[in-house]
């Protein structure tokens, strides 16, 4: 079986109608119909039955009819909802401009995100002591920033009167890091 045939139509074909516009899928509440076998993986490889979907139109269509709900990862149309497993978040921040004061980020699936009160950084410690900076794009999706775009801010980031290493953007400081 091929794996389109594995999909169900019904999900190809919201997403492929939604095209670059996103779909409301907040407001739609079908039933449960079970796991699909989708597997994003923490690197932004996209998974289907343990092979890589090669085909980034079809990520990027699966990428728009993506919601997180209280009990996990799902792709969700009008008629049916479907569980997915993710590792880490759905997408990667894999570029950063400054656009006058903001900073607007791109994500692997062709998304933009301008970081704000609405869209925030935010960066965790990782067990291994790394940082672990993430993006808000939409709904309760996140974007892990890219490492060289992390250090892309970070040499871009200034000090606050607190020592405070980070960057303004919508109006908001966002913190990098702090001295150890």
């Amino acid at each position: 079986m091929s794996m389109i045939g594995a999909i169900p139509a019904g999900l190809i074909g919201i997403a492929d109608a939604a095209g670059r516009d996103l779909p409301p899928v907040h407001l739609w509440h079908p039933p449960h119909c079970g796991e699909i076998d989708i597997l994003i993986r923490a690197d932004g490889i996209w998974m289907h039955e343990g092979s890589p979907i090669g085909r980034k139109e079809l990520v990027r269509l699966f990428s728009t009819v993506l919601r997180k709900d209280p009990d996990g990862y799902c792709l969700v149309t009008p008629v049916e909802r479907l569980t997915i497993r993710v590792e880490d978040v759905p997408f990667r921040a894999v570029a950063v401009r400054r656009q006058g004061n903001d900073l607007i980020f791109t994500t692997d699936v062709g998304d933009e995100t301008v970081a704000g009160p609405e869209h925030p950084i935010r960066v965790i410690t990782a067990e291994d002591g790394e940082p672990r900076p993430y993006v808000h794009v939409r709904g309760d999706l996140e974007a892990r920033i890219e490492r060289a775009v992390f250090y892309d801010l970070v040499e871009a980031a200034e000090r606050n009167d607190q020592g405070v290493l980070g960057l303004w953007s919508g109006g908001v400081w966002f913190e990098l890091g702090r001295d150890r």
